[in-house]
């Protein structure tokens, strides 16, 4: 065999790399072209509260939603209060001991529907208030910050 012979796959590999390497070097670099505005300039937003105005779709939506939230959140403190308010005669009548008990002279289903469940109803009002607003703060946020 031939010494050049077997030297001719090296030397044809090595002039095939050699050319990929010419080609690469005529070829121009990539560079990344950036604005030296960093702020572009953006049409303005249309803000969710003229949608919510002239009542689109998208403006339903978002009412709908805090609607569905504060009626969601009065129908659980309303609930609340109609288990205790109606939870309480029902104790009374399965539990007959109970309507014999008597706090300070005075027969505790007296006590407990007649002056104790108004706390409770003021601690559900100022419950109720609280998060009412804290569902229209939130709202409120998700328009503006939209």
């Amino acid at each position: 065999m031939n010494p050049r012979s077997a030297d001719r796959p090296d030397r044809r590999a090595f002039e095939r790399l050699l050319a990929s390497e010419r080609r690469a070097a005529e070829r121009p670099r990539r560079q990344v072209v950036t604005s030296p505005r960093t702020i572009a300039v953006r049409r303005p937003r249309y803000p969710l509260t003229r949608e919510i105005d002239e009542q689109t779709k998208l403006g339903e939506v978002y009412m709908r939603s805090l609607v569905r939230t504060q009626l969601r959140l009065g129908l659980f403190v309303c609930s609340l209060l109609g288990c205790v308010v109606c939870g309480l005669p029902l104790l009374f009548l399965l539990v007959p001991p109970l309507r014999v008990v008597e706090v300070l002279g005075v027969p505790l289903p007296w006590l407990l529907l007649g002056g104790l469940i108004y706390p409770l109803f003021t601690l559900a009002g100022y419950f109720y208030v609280r998060s009412a607003e804290r569902n229209e703060r939130d709202f409120a946020d998700l328009v503006d910050r939209r």
